[in-house]
């Protein structure tokens, strides 16, 4: 495996453990604050992660170009699930320059900002994460990196359940489900 395989692969396994441990994290400091300051580091130390992977994928495999780009996402697409479309390299734009904002508005903003955003916001951004890091991981990826995909996946919602409000709260629960 050539230097430029080896960063591009290791860039975005750094950067998912970022994510990883960011999510966590931030899913921990819903009743204890103090997961703040970690979440937001490991985020930070993820999306930095992401962009050197960003870097070294369009250093080493498409040549700078965003035809090449389209068009090895367009073969990827085509050889996962059957469509020739490269329209999944726009998500992977959005995703990056969504994930680079927040990170910048939560260092601007300060933790109380970042942890008194709305909830509908929040649930659609972290959604929005889980389904690219999923597909990433367990829809395009095979052998060991999709186990480990699926394993980091079902972490999270582990996590997420454990700390979610209905468990903290079962009174809260009884109330939503009659909604």
């Amino acid at each position: 495996m050539t230097t430029g395989a080896l960063l591009t692969k290791w860039t975005i396994w750094a950067a998912l453990l970022g994510y990883a441990l960011g999510a966590a994290s931030l899913l921990a400091a819903r009743h204890r604050p103090r997961w703040l300051r970690p979440a937001r580091i490991a985020w930070s130390l993820g999306c930095l992660a992401y962009l050197g992977h960003v870097f070294c994928a369009f250093q080493f495999y498409h040549g700078w170009s965003h035809a090449a780009a389209f068009q090895e996402t367009s073969r990827q697409t085509l050889e996962t699930v059957g469509l020739q479309v490269g329209e999944g390299l726009y998500v992977t734009y959005a995703f990056t320059l969504a994930w680079l904002a927040d990170v910048i508005c939560w260092w601007l903003g300060g933790y109380e900002s970042y942890r008194h955003r709305p909830r509908a916001l929040m649930t659609a951004w972290h959604g929005f994460f889980f389904f690219v890091v999923f597909n990433a991981t367990v829809v395009f990826e095979s052998g060991l990196a999709r186990w480990l995909g699926l394993a980091l996946c079902a972490g999270l919602g582990i996590v997420w359940w454990t700390t979610s409000d209905a468990l903290e709260h079962p009174s809260r629960a009884v109330k939503l489900r009659r909604n």
